[in-house]
């Protein structure tokens, strides 16, 4: 009888580590991350900037994250300049040297147009999340659906009424990484998750799953969302329909 009480207590010691260590993990790798990357750009920034403008030369100690405040302060202004006619001059002049170099034009070229996708047109980021059968029949994987463009691929491969579509099979537990493929339309299982959704569901490795509501379908062809579960006692019942109330006889 001694060893009931023994157990409960070293039981809640343990649900308390956890809830603990759940609370605190994300926040000390967020500050960890953040941390880092605030020492990254310091280290890059705050050896150009001259000594007597470093708030280092007159403290005893670093000042962090003051190579990052004049990275965006720099960034912000050569934006600036850019939207005008002498810095957009500037700016073609620059890329027509670039464009001179036979290794650097590419990767600039790349780089340029990835970060114009992502930053610049929303609307050509992925807009849903799909599911195809890879790598087997049977076997379904998690993909992330791009828009529909015309492509020499989709002159080439295209069958009338089943176009290929350009989807990124991402991997776990590292989203940035994957795998481009190009599927018909036909095979692709649309869902009704985010992509935020499906970034969680791929870090986690499938942990961490978005709540599903369950839709229904009215008689006029409405969806609403709600719960199968019948409503509890005591709540507010919908008002019927007149026309369904008006068809019962009276008793």
């Amino acid at each position: 009888m001694s060893d009931a009480p023994k157990t409960s207590g070293m039981t809640r010691l343990r649900n308390y580590f956890l809830t603990g260590f759940i609370v605190c993990a994300p926040l000390a790798i967020t500050a960890y991350i953040a941390w880092s990357f605030i020492g990254w750009v310091d280290s890059w920034v705050k050896p150009y900037i001259p000594l007597r403008y470093s708030p280092d030369t007159y403290l005893p100690f670093p000042v962090p994250g003051f190579g990052l405040i004049v990275a965006l302060v720099l960034i912000t202004l050569i934006g600036f300049m850019t939207a005008n006619i002498v810095g957009r001059a500037i700016v073609n002049f620059g890329e027509r040297l670039l464009g001179r170099m036979p290794l650097v034009r590419g990767i600039y070229r790349s780089l340029k147009q990835i970060f114009e996708t992502v930053l610049s047109n929303k609307g050509d980021m992925f807009r849903q999340v799909g599911l195809v059968e890879y790598p087997r029949k049977g076997v379904w994987s998690l993909v992330f659906i791009a828009s529909e463009k015309e492509t020499e691929i989709n002159q080439k491969l295209n069958h009338e009424g089943d176009p290929l579509v350009a989807v990124f099979m991402p991997c776990t537990p590292n989203p940035t990484t994957g795998f481009l493929m190009y599927v018909r339309k036909s095979e692709i299982v649309l869902l009704d998750m985010t992509i935020e959704d499906g970034a969680k569901l791929i870090v986690s490795a499938g942990l961490v799953a978005p709540e599903v509501k369950t839709k229904l379908v009215t008689l006029n062809g409405e969806q609403i969302e709600g719960s199968l579960a019948n409503p509890a006692l005591g709540a507010a019942q919908p008002a019927r329909n007149k026309r369904t109330a008006s068809s019962r006889p009276n008793r």
